[in-house]
């Protein structure tokens, strides 16, 4: 029976409420198409918030991953290390070029890229006399990779860094915002961001060379002539006028935001703490975890219920829940490319995929409904817990 209560999202949009200002300058002024004042304020706003030089508007966070393979000159039979626990975006842009992925397992402290991992995929590399030409870092849900083990491996072997931080816009590691420690970083504003220009995202760097080179990349390519003339292949990657006043207004809360998201963890964290089986994403040492969603996996050998289970059971209730990322590797389309597990004899993320779950973290979800949350999650595994005693009396 479908619940007629109102529905709980996993992380919709939160709006501020200034972000029509913005909206109404663009119109007010005629800046309709990409480009504008707005895309200007915007790029500023980031650069000055995450500590960078310079930065990059564009239309999406796929977009600013792709425009750095290219900067980095990232082409046909190249190889790219990527983490393989992951959204597809991190990987499609790898596709693009027609370079050849190499997928990185994580590890259990951050849920990351494994740096032991990584020192093998290297070592091979090396010992076949074709290193990849970047490593594209993804900081899941928040938390950021182990980056000072992962710079001295990439340092090494003098092989650059992406930081996909997509999901990690907020989140610090050792006092430097994610996405700012690599050669590049990349921001994502979807709809389910912790900030959102409803779809767009940035490219990140110091290099401001490199920036200007994107940015002539992403609007066509087009030469310095007083004709349309191209001489390479450009994208239509430049973020509209009208999203980049969403994000200025977006922006300005995002400290907010984090403590909204960290305030749910928190909440999570006392609902949940009776239920051993139970084991939520760590906040690793040195970091600050913007919580973008909260997770789990459930620890157990013999467990009393799947994510699955779990995810159907709130959909009754008209609560928005999904597993974590299906790993890179076991996707169809991915499945001929090469894998570096953990260790040999663990596969993390194929153990977080088959044992983790998402739950609601959107900072517009009240208390209340946070409350539900958790009760429908205690109600159902008191019920599986008594299923299981009774079946084993």
């Amino acid at each position: 029976m479908e619940s007629n209560k109102k529905r709980i999202y996993l992380s919709s949009p939160h709006m501020t409420g200034n972000e029509q200002k913005y909206i109404d300058l663009s119109f007010k002024t005629n800046w309709i198409a990409p480009l504008g004042p707005n895309v200007d304020r915007f790029e500023e706003d980031i650069c000055q918030y995450v500590g960078v030089n310079d930065a990059l508007a564009v239309s999406s966070g796929t977009a600013a991953l792709h425009l750095a393979l290219r900067l980095l000159d990232v082409k046909a039979g190249d190889k790219v290390f990527c983490s393989t626990l992951t959204f597809i975006a991190s990987v499609n842009p790898i596709l693009y070029q027609q370079a050849e992925p190499v997928f990185i397992d994580s590890e259990f402290d951050t849920w990351n890229m494994s740096p032991d991992a990584l020192k093998r995929a290297f070592m091979d590399a090396e010992k076949e006399g074709n290193l990849p030409k970047a490593v594209i870092v993804v900081h899941l849900y928040g938390q950021n990779a182990k980056m000072d083990e992962i710079v001295e491996i990439c340092n090494f072997y003098q092989v650059p860094i992406i930081e996909d931080a997509a999901e990690s816009l907020g989140s610090t590691y050792k006092g430097r915002k994610s996405g700012t420690i690599g050669k590049f970083g990349v921001f994502s504003f979807n709809g389910n961001k912790i900030i959102t220009t409803s779809g767009g995202g940035m490219l990140v760097s110091d290099d401001k060379t490199a920036i200007a080179r994107g940015r002539f990349l992403a609007a066509q390519a087009r030469d310095n002539k007083p004709y349309y003339q191209h001489s390479e292949l450009g994208y239509n990657y430049r973020m509209s006028n009208i999203l980049a006043g969403i994000g200025i207004a977006q922006l300005s809360v995002i400290e907010e935001r984090v403590k909204q998201k960290q305030a749910i963890y928190q909440r999570y964290i006392r609902g949940l703490s009776d239920i051993k089986e139970i084991v939520l994403m760590p906040e690793y040492k040195g970091t600050r975890h913007n919580r973008w969603l909260t997770t789990f996996y459930i620890d157990s050998e013999q467990p009393l219920f799947t994510p699955f289970e779990l995810i159907q059971e709130l959909e009754r209730e008209n609560i928005e829940a999904r597993q974590v990322w299906k790993p890179m590797h076991l996707q169809p389309l991915l499945n001929e490319y090469r894998f570096y597990s953990h260790s040999e004899h663990l596969n993390v993320a194929e153990t977080l995929f088959e044992r983790g779950i998402c739950l609601p973290s959107g900072t517009n979800m009240t208390e209340d409904e946070q409350s539900r949350v958790i009760q429908i999650i205690q109600s159902f595994v008191s019920r599986r817990r008594e299923q299981h005693f009774i079946a084993n009396f």
